[in-house]
């Protein structure tokens, strides 16, 4: 007997049928979206505050428009739909503030200078990236959270900037100090902090001379060239100058929810401000031919190179993590254009350590410049993540005899990770390696990363994690 296909598939071609008109639906929908763009395709007219829980939404949303561009490409509509992930009304300053409109020229530098394109702009991973502290009078309080990523290396070197200024810098009335001062931070104190820490890098880029905030307006600067892709953020920066650094710190604290806030774009207008501090032409002299710009793409997203790192510990972006300029190559031949390396001692250091690097024979060696800051605080890069070791004593780095046993903290920025690790540092009483010698299997057990990254500094050091197990 013959079956009727027909009436047995009908209710399963409805279905199909429904879930096709609601994807056209919402085709649709996104049409009507992008139609609302003002006449220089930046900014949303009907655009309210939304809750922080609809960022990821949007981004899903601009995900979907993406397939759906695609399916209509398939069909001959070749536009592309896009929903921008924009910054809340409450957080964009209004341009009676005053400062000065970013004008096309400018942007057009940021971008090339940045990803030395005019065509490339920040993905959902770094516009959502912001300075976003753990919870005041926690044991973390002093504590940035950051997640992996290529803005992970901005948030840790501003972390280790909060440090020197919790532990170094502040005027306190409080009897805590150390490791114990940490703990007792409150929200104000965070957001002191964090301005200092801000004010700090962008005064040492601009030669202690001058510095730039670079804040985000209602209202787009400029209509978009033609061979420039608007991202609804650049176009719309209001940049402020300050000749005094006091002024700087002031305006960030005036300011500092354009920062610390959800959806503030909060580390990218930080980094438009270190750039602009710095200025284009200083950014110019201070790479070499092996470096022209600061970001480049690695497994989908944008990460920091060494200029960018080196620009922000020391205030200029020199490629290189060894000492001053080198003009001959290994075999004293005159290099055809120099390589420029760390000019001087900065108060935040950095040790870099990868496994992968080290089997291939392309570690580099850290120069005593970055090694032995003026402060004992140091950001690690350890296989390409970014994390920070730290002493509350800054005889660490002025008494010998201090090196002999000290503890050194450490702290990754991950939400995973609950308290200060607290690791001993022994360089005297024995060898690391007579420990590991019978250790067999993972090379990460059997010699930690981060252990590895402190023996970049301390050679031969023995390191005891206390009860912890070692992670980074």
């Amino acid at each position: 007997m013959e079956e009727d296909t027909d009436n047995s598939e009908t209710p399963k071609a409805k279905d199909v049928n429904m879930e096709l008109e609601e994807i056209l639906q919402l085709i649709a929908d996104l049409d009507r979206k992008r139609a609302l763009f003002n006449a220089r395709g930046l900014e949303l007219r009907t655009f309210a505050k939304r809750p922080p829980e609809r960022f990821k939404a949007e981004e899903n949303a601009e995900d979907a428009s993406r397939s759906a561009s695609a399916t209509k490409s398939s069909r001959g509509q070749g536009h592309q739909l896009t929903v921008p992930y924009s910054v809340p009304r409450a957080l964009a300053v209004p341009p009676s503030l005053g400062g000065d409109p970013v004008s096309p020229e400018l942007a057009v530098s940021l971008r090339k200078i940045l990803f030395g394109n005019v065509f490339h702009i920040f993905n959902y991973e770094w516009k959502k990236s912001f300075f976003k502290f753990r919870e005041p009078y926690s044991v973390l309080s002093y504590a940035l959270e950051a997640e992996r990523g290529g803005a992970r290396a901005i948030q840790m070197v501003v972390q280790a900037n909060i440090i020197k200024y919790l532990l170094f810098s502040r005027k306190t009335n409080s009897d805590c100090y150390g490791m114990q001062s940490l703990e007792e931070v409150d929200e104000k104190e965070q957001e002191r902090a964090l301005a200092s820490a801000l004010a700090d890098i962008l005064w040492t880029a601009g030669d202690e001379q001058a510095a730039t905030v670079a804040l985000v307006t209602s209202e787009c600067c400029f209509t978009p060239l033609l061979d420039y892709k608007p991202d609804n953020f650049t176009e719309r920066l209001q940049l402020f100058s300050f000749a005094r650094k006091e002024d700087t710190e002031k305006f960030i604290y005036e300011h500092i929810q354009c920062f610390k806030e959800e959806g503030s774009h909060g580390v990218i207008l930080f980094l438009y401000s270190l750039i602009l501090s710095r200025t284009i032409n200083r950014l110019r002299e201070d790479l070499d031919r092996t470096t022209t710009h600061l970001l480049q793409q690695s497994l989908g997203n944008f990460i920091c190179r060494q200029a960018l790192l080196n620009l922000l510990l020391t205030g200029r972006a020199n490629p290189k993590v060894f000492n001053g300029t080198l003009l001959y190559d290994e075999d004293g031949h005159l290099l055809e254009h120099p390589l420029h390396g760390v000019l001087a001692r900065s108060d935040v250091g950095y040790l870099h350590w990868s496994r992968e690097q080290l089997e291939q024979g392309k570690l580099p060696v850290v120069g005593s410049m970055l090694k032995t800051p003026k402060l004992p605080i140091w950001v690690c890069s350890i296989n390409d993540t970014y994390s920070i070791i730290f002493s509350p004593h800054r005889s660490l780095l002025s008494d010998w005899k201090m090196e002999h046993l000290f503890h050194l903290y450490f702290y990754n920025g991950q939400s995973t990770q609950t308290s200060t690790a607290v690791l001993t540092i022994d360089t005297h009483s024995h060898h690391w390696e007579l420990e590991k010698r019978d250790v067999q299997g993972d090379p990460e057990k059997r010699f930690p990363s981060v252990e590895m990254t402190i023996r970049t500094k301390w050679e031969g050091a023995a390191i005891d994690w206390n009860g912890t197990v070692p992670f980074f």
